[in-house]
Order: C-alpha cells, then sequence, then structure tokens
C-alpha cells in the first residue's frame, strides 16, 4: 500500500533546489581573497582571525609549507625560503627576469630555489589557492562546484594557462578565468545599476590594467583593453626603497635586510595615504642607521614616471575603444588609494572615480558574482560578460602578408573563417602560419603556430578551397583548424603556452602600428603588387611554352618585352610605375588569351555534331 499525503492549501510541494557554490577567487600579486554569493549578496570569507587579504606570500621551511601571514613574518628571516609576488613570474621565462636580490631563479623550467627544493611559480600559486580553498571549506559547509579566478587583462596565453594549472594543483575547478578588470565592472555594474561607458583603472601590487566597457540592459561588453604587467604597487615600494638606500648609503645589503628595506618602504607609501610626512626607522635594517623623513611631494615627484606610465596605456586603451571620454571611472587596487593616483586619473578622464566598494575586494566580489552564475544558480542576475582579445590574429599569405581573420578588439568567446586557396599548380599541402599583432608584414608580427594541411587534391593554382577557423574561448586561448573542403582533410593546432605575449611586447606592437601604419600599407600595396605581377609573369611563360606558336614573331618579341619590363618594375620600388607596367602587360597579353581560349573551345567541340549542341536532335 501506498499513502498519499495530501497538502494543505498553500503548503510547499516541492523543495526548493539547493544552490550550487560557486567562488570568485582574486589571485593577487601581493594580496589574495575569496568570496561568494549568499542570499543575493556577495560575502568576502575572512579567515580566523577576520582578514579577508590574504598575503599572496609562501615560506618552505623544515616544517612544511606556510602561506599568509606566517609566512610573511619569516620573510626577513629567511628571505631565501619565502616567496612573494610570485604571480608576476607566472607562464615567464627566466630570460625576462633579473632575480631580486633576495630570490635565487632557476633556469628551465623557472623555479624558485630554496633550501626545500625548487618551486615553480605555478606551485607557489597553487599553495595560495589551497590555502583560499581551505577557507572556504571551512567556513561554508557545502563542496565547491567550481571557481571563477580573476586574471590581468593583458595575461597572455602563457600566463592563463599557468593559472588553471595552479587551480588544478589545488583541486579547484575553473569555470574561468575573468579578467580583473572586467571583474570590477561586475561588481560596481551589478550594485549601482548604472548604464553607460566605464574606465576601469586597475592598479594592484604587480600589475596595472586599464579597461573600457559599455554597460547596457544587463550587458558588460569591453570595449578595448591595456596595460603593463610590469607596473603596480611594488614598483613604488621599489622607489622609496632606493631613495632610503641612497639618502644612508646602503650598500651590500643580504637578503635579509633588502628584504626588511622594502617592507619599510611599503609601510612609508601606505602612511603616506594620509600623512603629509613620514619618517622611517632604517635602524632594523642597519643598525645606527639615521632615520629618513620623506614627505608625499617627495613621493609624488619620485614616482611621476610610474604614474605617467598608467595615464599613456589609459589613453591608449580610450583611442582603441574610439573614445574621448567616459561616463564613470572606477578605481580597483590598493595602490589606487595613493592621493596622487586618484588626482591623476581624475585630471586625465575629467570626473572623480567612483569607490563606493573596497578597491582591495572589488575584483574578486566581480568573480563571485561571475562564479554563481556560471555554476547555475539562475537567481543571480542573468549577466552577460563579453571580454575582448587584445591583439588581431591571422595567417601568412603569399607574399608574406598577413591576412587577419579575427581583429583585436572581437568580442570572445568567437569563431571566424574564411576561404583560402593554393599558389602553385599541383600542389597538395599547404603551411597554415598563425601569427598574431597589427603590422601588415609577418616579419613585424609574432609567431603563435605553424602546422601543415596535407591530403589536397592536386589542382591548378587557386582551385583548391581551404578553409581555415580560429576558435577564441572565454579564456582567450586559441585553436586553429584548415579543412580542405573537397576531400574533407582536416589539420589543426591549439596555440602552445609558450608562444604567449608579455604585455610590455604587445603595448610595444600596438605602439608600432601606430607609428608605421602609413609605411605598413605601402610595404602592403608593393607586395600585393608584386606578387600579382609575378603570377602574371608565371602565367604567361607557362603559356608561351604550351601554345608560342600562336604567335607570330613580331607578337612575340612585343610580348616577351613588356614581360621583360614587368620583371624591370618587380625589381625597382615605384608602386605607380609597377602598376602601369601590370596594366600594360595585361593588354599586351589579350590577343595571346583570345588565340589560347579559341583553340581551348576548338579543341573541346572537336568532333561534336552541330544538332546535339543546338539541342534539336531527337
Amino acid at each position: 500500500m501506498v499513502l498519499l499525503q495530501i497538502s494543505e492549501p498553500g503548503a510547499a510541494t516541492e523543495h526548493a533546489p539547493e544552490r550550487k557554490l560557486g567562488l570568485g577567487i582574486d589571485l593577487g600579486t601581493t594580496h589574495s581573497l575569496v568570496a561568494h554569493v549568499a542570499d543575493g549578496s556577495v560575502v568576502v570569507l575572512p579567515d580566523e582571525q577576520g582578514s579577508v587579504c590574504l598575503p599572496s606570500v609562501v615560506h618552505y621551511g623544515e616544517q612544511g609549507v606556510t602561506v599568509g601571514e606566517s609566512a610573511e613574518a619569516l620573510a626577513t628571516a629567511k628571505p631565501r625560503d619565502t616567496i612573494s609576488s610570485a604571480k608576476r613570474y607566472l607562464g615567464r621565462d627566466r630570460s625576462e627576469f633579473t632575480a631580486a636580490s633576495y630570490l635565487e631563479l632557476q633556469d628551465e623550467p623557472l623555479a624558485f630555489v630554496t633550501s626545500q627544493g625548487c618551486f615553480t611559480p605555478v606551485e607557489v600559486a597553487s599553495e595560495i589557492l589551497n590555502s583560499l580553498r581551505h577557507r572556504a571549506e571551512q567556513a561554508l559547509t557545502q563542496p565547491i562546484d567550481g571557481v571563477v579566478i580573476t586574471v590581468p587583462a593583458y595575461f597572455d596565453d602563457r600566463q592563463r594557462l599557468a593559472t588553471r594549472q595552479a587551480a588544478e594543483l589545488a583541486g579547484l575547478k575553473v569555470l574561468r578565468l575573468l579578467n580583473e578588470p572586467t571583474a570590477a565592472a561586475v561588481a560596481y555594474g551589478l550594485d549601482s545599476g548604472d548604464e553607460g561607458v566605464v574606465a576601469v583603472y586597475d592598479l594592484g601590487g604587480g600589475t596595472f590594467d586599464i579597461s573600457i566597457l559599455r554597460l547596457e540592459r544587463g550587458v558588460f561588453e569591453v570595449l578595448a583593453t591595456g596595460g603593463d604587467s610590469r607596473l603596480g604597487g611594488d614598483d613604488f615600494d621599489e622607489r622609496i626603497a632606493a631613495l632610503l638606500q641612497e639618502e644612508r648609503q646602503l650598500e651590500g645589503l643580504n637578503p635579509s635586510q633588502a628584504r626588511r628595506l622594502l617592507q619599510l618602504a611599503r609601510a612609508a607609501k601606505e602612511a603616506l595615504t594620509d600623512a603629509e610626512e613620514v619618517s622611517v626607522d632604517l635602524d632594523a635594517v642597519v643598525p645606527g642607521t639615521p632615520v629618513v623623513s620623506i614627505s608625499r611631494q617627495q613621493f609624488d615627484e619620485l614616482c611621476a614616471d610610474l604614474i605617467n606610465r598608467s595615464l599613456d596605456a589609459c589613453r591608449r586603451c580610450l583611442a582603441d575603444a574610439g573614445l574621448s571620454e567616459v561616463d564613470q571611472v572606477v578605481l580597483v587596487g590598493g595602490s589606487t588609494r595613493m592621493p596622487v593616483v586618484g588626482h591623476a586619473v581624475a585630471e586625465l578622464f575629467g570626473r572623480q572615480p567612483l569607490n563606493t566598494l573596497d578597491p582591495d575586494q572589488v575584483v574578486a566580489m566581480g568573480a563571485a558574482r561571475q562564479a554563481d552564475l556560471l555554476v547555475g544558480n539562475r537567481d543571480a542576475d542573468d549577466l552577460l560578460l563579453l571580454d575582448v582579445i587584445p591583439l588581431s590574429l591571422g595567417v601568412e599569405t603569399y607574399g608574406g602578408l598577413v591576412e587577419r581573420i579575427v581583429p583585436r578588439n572581437t568580442t570572445i568567446p568567437v569563431a571566424r573563417a574564411q576561404e583560402f586557396t593554393t599558389a602553385r599548380d599541383g600542389q597538395t599541402g599547404l603551411v597554415v602560419h598563425v601569427v598574431q599583432g597589427e603590422r601588415e608584414r609577418v616579419a613585424d608580427c609574432r609567431s603563435l603556430a605553424s602546422f601543415e594541411l596535407k591530403g589536397i587534391p592536386p589542382m591548378v593554382a587557386g582551385a583548391a578551397r581551404i578553409e581555415v577557423t580560429f576558435q577564441v574561448d572565454a579564456d582567450g586561448l586559441l585553436q586553429v583548424m584548415a579543412r580542405e573542403l573537397t576531400t574533407g582533410a582536416t589539420a589543426q593546432v591549439v596555440v602552445k603556452p609558450s608562444f604567449g605575449l608579455a604585455d610590455d611586447e604587445i603595448a610595444n606592437m600596438l605602439r608600432a602600428s601606430y607609428e608605421h601604419a602609413g609605411e605598413d600599407m605601402r610595404a602592403r600595396q608593393w607586395t600585393e603588387a608584386t606578387v600579382e605581377a609575378e603570377q602574371l609573369i608565371a602565367g604567361i611563360d607557362a603559356a608561351l611554352a604550351r601554345d608560342g606558336d600562336l604567335l607570330g614573331s613580331e607578337e612575340r618579341e612585343q610580348l616577351d618585352a613588356a614581360v621583360q619590363q614587368l620583371k624591370t618594375a618587380v625589381q625597382g620600388a615605384d608602386i605607380e610605375v609597377l602598376r602601369r607596367q601590370l596594366e600594360s602587360t595585361g593588354r599586351a597579353s589579350e590577343t595571346f588569351a583570345a588565340r589560347r581560349m579559341d583553340r581551348s573551345i576548338k579543341a573541346a567541340l572537336d568532333g561534336v555534331a552541330i544538332d546535339s549542341l543546338s539541342g534539336d536532335s531527337e
């Protein structure tokens, strides 16, 4: 017997589905945070002492691994075993760094050398993420369904892949890597409900990002991004440390002293946020060293070039977005607490920046919003988030030119396809060379990958149809596939992390594209005309070899002379002369081409009854 329970009127008959847990993680250079959404609000999780910021510091000692404040406390006594700012090293090569005085770096792969062994930046970052995971597990009573981890907007493929690897090593399922400025816009957009164009100025401990976004009816679209992965609060600390060292002629510092000097420099920078002048007691670095006083004005002048570097990136980003002004400006990152930053940003954009959310927490808050949506909690605001790629993607074409398939600032994820063909008769293979950049010639762009498509049916040049598809996923990772449309033969490549770009390389490439725009266009026009001339010359030579008997001796001399003049023009440097000679040679070959066509038609019709052509046969 089955008993049926009759519900009282108005009583619930179904249990509400349990909310899944998605975490937002801000993996920062100096501090990291973890947050989640509870009852529609974002909660940034604190540690047992109530601090939400976990110092991104890892210590490798005889008793095991320690992370956060306990590790930071050991930095002075055990500098070589205490790793900080590991995020700066993710996905980078040893050649890109001059080791800090308190760090020893190992080559291939890049690793930090400690008394307990060598540890890669991925392993160090995984310890930080693992600590945040434990914090969440202790505070919450349900399993973690996935995480959204924020990264600088200009993190390249290597750096993004390294971040994913660190998360996987920490036992976390990555739902998405989210650009830090975009995450901040998510937090501010949801909280304020404003619409319009927003500039997100994100100056963290180790990286700087600027993004221009359009907010409209719940859709966040990134119009342009820029930044500098080698600009952050650490650089301001080092300026003060260098000043202190110069003022008191502190030379030959050991690793412990150098680390302590940096700590004092950071404390002085933070104190100057509220004070007009601070005194730095260097006795802890070198006993007996007199106190040094630093004024806010002195600090501002000392770091003016660093501020200007960030403002230059902002101007380029505005130009990329095709804008001269924005509706709002958001400050993100603890380094934006420096008064000089706020003043400079307000002056550049012509409006006071928003700062209603904690600049240290806003990125984690935005990531938590996205994680809550991606794990399937549909009661979260139905937010569509659109990021963009920082540089154009394309392939090399005949003559060493770049054919762009995915232009820069295209919204991702994206898939684009374009058809190409062969350049030579009987060609059965094709090398697809994938490049990244804004210049017209392959030599001026960055090579990402090459792969070969085989199995193309032998045809005359230009007859084959080869479709090349670019797919960029939500994390900005690229996959390229080539397919011959007749046979279905395919080949593909996933761009490996070793082909990534550093942020300053991207900035330099963009700057070069602006500076050399005219030169590049002239070079492209010349190359295209040269390729056209070479194809015309090859076509005429092949036709003469086969059907040269169709021309009289005088006609042959005239055509040979035109071809020779075209060859001479190709060796020159005047695009107008080359174009005129192309046109002249084309006209000179018209009679020959017509006679060849007549011969082909006559051969095709030889032996065919006239009535079969007219369609009158019964």
